[in-house]
């Protein structure tokens, strides 16, 4: 049933083909997959404390949740976007994913919940790039 929804979402968006539309679906899956999963890790992370103290990734962590979420439920109803306004939306979440990947990956050492989230942001930033590919190619 969403997968639907978003076949007619896509068909809506201007100036993209039919022919791409099956590459599309599963990338934009794919990504709306991982967005979700490095929301909730972001969610995690961003709560975490060491000695006390929030850890100072944390801000980042919170804001990548919330770029994430935004990325996934723009995802899922395409109504009103374009491709132009959709890579924006990808090059954001790219962005935002390796802030908090970044600033994780200086405790992935000491902490596994900053490694667990630094994941996520690795993975979330590869599908959104799928995504961006798939669109490229349509």
């Amino acid at each position: 049933m969403m997968r639907d929804a978003m076949s007619h979402d896509m068909m809506s968006m201007e100036g993209l083909p039919e022919s791409a539309m099956a590459a599309m679906q599963s990338a934009a899956q794919a990504c709306m997959d991982a967005c979700a999963a490095c929301e909730q890790a972001c969610t995690v992370c961003s709560v975490q404390t060491m000695d006390g103290h929030p850890m100072d990734c944390a801000p980042a962590c919170m804001n990548c949740a919330d770029m994430c979420n935004t990325m996934m439920r723009s995802l899922m109803r395409m109504q009103g976007m374009t491709p132009a306004s959709m890579m924006s939306m990808l090059d954001a979440c790219i962005a935002m994913c390796q802030t908090c990947m970044d600033m994780c990956m200086m405790h992935a050492d000491m902490s596994p919940v900053c490694k667990m989230c630094a994941d996520a942001c690795r993975a979330c930033m590869d599908a959104c790039m799928a995504l961006k590919s798939a669109m490229s190619m349509a």
